[in-house]
């Protein structure tokens, strides 16, 4: 059964949380797509469910915006148990691992996000927690320190990366439930997620909009519902009815083109072409020519151009591809 409000009960649910919030699916249902990893977390879920455990540790690797969160709500609602949320950039030192861990409810599903940011010396604090339930705190400094092992209320933890390279091998070996993979949307499951954000926002958008939308979304739930929010907001302060020719409008003004490119991405093309030849180039000169940290260009501007082919990484560096040139060519820039 679907869980989306009437728009009688829009009112009441966008007071009591966030709109994004108000917008990620509640039910296995109203999730669309990444259908592989849904069936098999269910499947860990309900084997642990029936036999009375504390669900094994899973971690959920993939671009951002794809889902991994909303998972992690979805497997804390399927558990009835309590969602505790929080990053790998949040726990800088042990005290705050202790902390986190020795205040957990039993059976709390425990959210780190980013976790592949944890330093060394906290995932090793976190090892014997998964492994066995406790937590080894040493005090006390030089030969008066010693060590005290606290027993720990059964938890699940939910790890979520968007850079799995990163993650050490001795975590990740953790992670007896599971590491999956989420990947770009299709464009079908996109084009689902909007239609049904747009009812969750009591929206009347029609279907040459819904498709638009979902064209520039670079096939990725979370742009997808910040763009039909964008045009909402586009429509409404100007008092049109949102129509496929206001949409435009809307996407002219926000810089985006008909493939969800923005001015920087074609900022990142241009100077590939123009100052490189089109390549190679190498991923710190490229970022040094755009004024950018070379870990933002890879990681933010790379993965969607790769996926439209526009670009090229060889052990020689980054290449723009014939379709990269032929888009360049057909948008003027």
């Amino acid at each position: 059964m679907s869980s989306t409000p009437e728009p009688a009960d829009l009112p009441i649910r966008l007071r009591d949380q966030a709109l994004d919030s108000a917008l990620r699916p509640s039910a296995w249902d109203d999730y669309v797509g990444q259908g592989h990893v849904k069936a098999n977390v269910q499947v860990v879920l309900e084997a642990a469910k029936m036999r009375g455990d504390t669900p094994e540790h899973i971690l959920f690797y993939g671009p951002p915006g794809v889902g991994k969160t909303t998972l992690a709500h979805l497997v804390a609602k399927t558990l009835e148990a309590p969602l505790k949320t929080t990053s790998g950039v949040a726990i800088e030192r042990a005290g705050d691992l202790a902390a986190i861990l020795t205040n957990l409810e039993p059976g709390t599903v425990l959210f780190i996000d980013e976790i592949h940011q944890l330093s060394t010396k906290i995932e090793e604090l976190l090892y014997p927690a998964l492994e066995n339930g406790s937590l080894d705190i040493v005090l006390g400094k030089g030969p008066s320190a010693r060590t005290v092992e606290l027993a720990l209320p059964p938890f699940m933890l939910v790890g979520a990366t968007t850079r799995m390279a990163q993650l050490s091998g001795p975590l990740r070996s953790r992670f007896g439930g599971g590491v999956y993979q989420l990947d770009f949307y299709s464009d079908d499951d996109v084009r689902s997620i909007v239609a049904r954000s747009a009812r969750v926002l009591g929206m009347e958008v029609p279907p040459e909009v819904v498709d638009r939308i979902a064209a520039r979304s670079r096939a990725t739930p979370r742009i997808a519902n910040a763009l039909l929010k964008r045009v909402r907001d586009y429509s409404q302060v100007h008092g049109k009815e949102l129509t496929p020719a206001v949409a435009e409008e809307a996407y002219s003004l926000f810089g985006i083109d008909h493939l969800g490119l923005t001015k920087d991405d074609r900022r990142y093309l241009i100077a590939l072409r123009d100052s490189f030849k089109g390549g190679p180039a190498g991923i710190r000169a490229l970022a040094s020519t755009m004024h950018e940290d070379p870990d933002t260009v890879e990681n933010v501007y790379e993965p969607y151009l790769l996926r439209l082919n526009f670009l090229e990484r060889s052990p020689r560096g980054r290449m723009l591809t014939s379709k990269g040139r032929e888009y360049l060519e057909n948008s003027k820039a």
